[in-house]
């Protein structure tokens, strides 16, 4: 029973990554485009491509707004305080399939985030029913009677099948009236065992229908008559009987899987050339060497046409990866790389790599294939437009558009990480802050233009002589702060007189002076006290007539 639902989710998960893989759906999602011929197309095409029929699908947009239903012209509701599972996917951006009860049905859903880039613009939602797996038990003389627990019942407003058993709602079309009856009359609580049972000649079990997060939303109830079971020899079986039901579920996992494996081969076709058509790199490995690799693999790993030829020279993708912080890499903290990213699931996990000279950034995740030992599915999107437009972002970010120094920004994230360095290691840094004196008197006799160019000269007089781990910031109109690791406030010093007399002789664009304040780190500074301190000494510098070095 269990590998028959995980079949039909797969098979709905399929259907809605197909449906992700749409281009023109991700467009007219992101464009709320409403249009329903295109959608009703859609569904009908995947119909035609799979053995399943009955299928509904909703569209979100980034908030969670229904954009479209197959089964209804209402949209433009919010569910996302009434579906959690939505809520992960719009938080995760990963896809989720599922058992669920809603107003409607006891249905089985697939959840997949779409993407345009690395845009996320909504979610697509595939709905499926257990009709298709009853008439399958069908064929093996199985009856099935689905059932949804009342708590849950209570909920619906528009009843799918308008079937009942007093409190308890039927979920599949073709449960048999008379076998409802025997269940009303023997109490539905009854059949929710997991132990197999003998009722009216026939031999009875029930299967727990169980959602992502655990929730217990109904059973799934399965009949057989004694007598359509050949070779049964019913005494022993009374005295053996649990021994008999686990042979039972076993043949009829295998009878069924038997007559399934020719009627899916056209859907695992289906399903491959999904996965071929996708734009994301898809691999799977047993995190020694790559089992299968998708079309995309290689058109970035174009010297290789195929995956055996690939294999000859490379193992792993690994080979490939970028040592870089924030980038994943072969080993993290001992743990190999794809096993860490099935550790730490929640984390997004990004990896760059130098692929024949050319360096790419991926966005990349992996998730364990069910069925297999020890095999995983690594999926890797490519990132590097947006990482290097991010990195130029960074740059704009903490960068003073005038000097092309540090800005304040920067140098208050970087004060603070140099603090935090300090104390975790105790050693000793020091902070020097300095400005322009008389610069009012610059703008005002000279004009801004000439300031500005003052400004720029100036810093980069002053960058010249640091060292290359000294930082030097703009963190006001002409105030400028210095941070000098593993320097005491002596040394610091001498390094700031010797700025000061450079600046004094320079005497480009127009002859100017400046005053200091140094600092050393003490062991109880956080940002704001040593800001205070090293604002203080340059305060005193300025009272005591500028042009000098103050130490704090």
């Amino acid at each position: 029973m269990a590998s028959l639902i995980l079949l039909k989710q797969k098979a709905t998960v399929a259907m809605a990554l197909s449906l992700a893989n749409d281009k023109n759906l991700s467009l007219k999602v992101k464009n709320r485009e409403i249009e329903q011929d295109y959608y009703k197309n859609l569904i009908q095409n995947l119909t035609q491509e799979t053995l399943y029929k009955n299928i509904w699908i909703q569209l979100f947009d980034e908030d969670i707004n229904t954009l479209y239903r197959s089964w209804s012209h209402k949209h433009g509701d919010n569910l996302s305080n009434m579906r959690a599972d939505l809520r992960r996917v719009a938080r995760d951006k990963k896809v989720i399939y599922s058992i669920s009860a809603a107003k409607f049905n006891l249905s089985l859903k697939a959840m997949v985030p779409l993407f345009i880039k690395d845009e996320f613009i909504g979610i697509v939602e595939v709905i499926s029913h257990f009709n298709s797996i009853s008439k399958e038990l069908k064929k093996s003389d199985i009856d099935s009677v689905v059932v949804l627990n009342k708590e849950y019942t209570k909920q619906l407003e528009e009843p799918f099948t308008k079937l009942f058993i007093g409190e308890y709602y039927i979920a599949n079309f073709d449960a048999p009236k008379e076998l409802m009856e025997i269940m009303q009359r023997d109490s539905v609580e009854s059949y929710f065992t997991k132990e197999h049972k003998i009722v009216d000649d026939m031999v009875v079990s029930s299967y727990e229908l169980k959602g992502a997060d655990g929730n217990l939303f109904g059973h799934y109830v399965m009949f057989k008559k004694i007598d359509s079971i050949s070779s049964l020899d019913l005494e022993y079986f009374m005295f053996k009987w649990l021994t008999f039901g686990i042979v039972f579920v076993m043949s009829i996992t295998i009878l069924v899987s038997t007559m399934l494996f020719f009627a899916n081969r056209r859907q695992k076709e289906y399903f491959y050339n999904i996965i071929n058509s996708s734009t994301n790199i898809v691999v799977v490995s047993d995190t020694r060497s790559i089992i299968y690799a998708n079309e995309m693999f290689f058109k970035y790993f174009s010297r290789y046409k195929t995956l055996q030829e690939f294999k000859q020279n490379h193992k792993s993708i690994s080979e490939f990866f970028v040592k870089e912080e924030a980038y994943l890499q072969v080993d993290m903290n001992g743990v190999g790389w794809v096993l860490y990213m099935i550790e730490n699931s929640k984390e997004l996990h990004k990896v760059k790599l130098d692929i024949f000279g050319k360096v790419y950034c991926f966005s990349i995740g992996a998730s364990k294939l069910s069925g297999a030992n020890n095999h995983y599915a690594v999926v890797l999107s490519d990132i590097t437009e947006q990482e290097i437009y991010k990195k130029e972002l960074e740059l704009l970010s903490t960068t003073d558009e005038l000097t092309n120094i540090g800005n304040r920004r920067y140098f208050e994230r970087k004060l603070k990480e140099e603090i935090s360095r300090a104390s975790r290691y105790n050693y000793p840094f020091s902070l020097v802050m300095f400005d322009i004196d008389h610069f009012k008197a610059v703008n005002d006799n000279y004009g801004h233009a000439i300031g500005d160019e003052v400004l720029k000269e100036y810093s980069r007089l002053v960058d010249s002589h640091l060292r290359e781990a000294d930082l030097l910031c703009r963190v006001g109109g002409e105030e400028f702060m210095v941070i000098l690791p593993y320097t005491q406030k002596d040394h610091a010093k001498e390094i700031a007189e010797k700025l000061r007399t450079k600046i004094e002789s320079h005497k480009k664009i127009i002859s100017i002076t400046m005053s200091f304040g140094v600092v050393e780190f003490e062991k109880d500074d956080d940002f704001e006290s040593i800001y205070k301190r090293v604002d203080d000494a340059l305060y005193s510098a300025k009272r005591n007539g500028r042009n000098m070095v103050i130490v704090g």
